[in-house]
């Protein structure tokens, strides 16, 4: 099985670290945040990892080279500007099965297999890996009618639960029509052009760990947490 890892971003929001280093070279541990996830796919069954690069490109194929490390085949994808979230999948050769997405900075004890495998069984285009959050709102919430004067209800501090993008997807090959080649695309435009086109695109709830390393306290967190849980993200490194 293929995956592609995006892996081109400044990763503006963790500057001035991202200014010398790409996010996904970013310790976790004793090892950079991709080389944990590309752990993860060896283990699922990836035999085959696309790198999507731009900033930076050169240290991440010094570090991760051909993957033969690993026990998987890395190759380079390189995007000559930005393309956005999406954009860079038009630009992979060789999907035509079944693939993985991911973003090159998750850390999660996500099973690959059983995300593969319930994309399959729900017969989608396109699957998208989900965690719940919440927001406390610490004021009191007054409802109105359409009117915007009449109350209708006052909720005291509500806590709004959501579910969020883990920034890990399963695509069938023809989700590849959707991204024009050489276009700015994000997933959001993905999804709706997806459901626009009457294509099944479904949701993988999962209520397990999940942390992407978007600023500087997600990342300390991570780090943190790897630490503490190492075994239940690399459980191989125990066996």
């Amino acid at each position: 099985m293929k995956a592609v890892i995006l892996a081109g971003g400044k990763g503006a929001r963790l500057a001035p670290y991202t200014k010398i280093l790409p996010k996904p070279l970013m310790p976790i541990g004793d090892m950079p945040i991709l080389e944990v996830l590309l752990h993860q796919m060896q283990r699922a069954g990836v035999d085959e990892a696309v790198l999507t690069v731009g900033h930076l490109a050169h240290l991440l194929r010094a570090f991760f080279q051909d993957g033969s490390q690993l026990g998987l085949k890395i190759t380079y994808s390189y995007e000559k500007k930005p393309l956005g979230t999406a954009g860079p999948i038009a630009l992979v050769d060789g999907l035509d099965e079944t693939f993985l997405v991911s973003n090159g900075d998750v850390l999660t004890t996500l099973d690959l297999c059983e995300l593969t495998a319930f994309h399959r069984a729900q017969g989608a285009a396109a699957t998208i890996a989900m965690h719940r959050r919440e927001v406390k709102i610490d004021l009191g919430v007054i409802e109105t009618l359409g009117d915007g004067v009449q109350v209708s209800g006052y909720i005291e501090k509500p806590v709004i639960p959501y579910q969020v993008s883990m920034g890990i997807y399963v695509f069938e090959p023809r989700v590849r029509n959707y991204i024009p080649a050489g276009q700015y695309l994000d997933f959001p435009d993905l999804v709706l052009r997806l459901l626009a086109a009457g294509e099944k695109v479904v949701g993988f709830p999962f209520s397990g760990y999940w942390q992407d390393l978007g600023r500087p306290d997600d990342y300390a967190q991570a780090s943190e947490d790897f630490e503490a849980m190492r075994s239940q993200f690399l459980p191989e490194a125990e066996a």
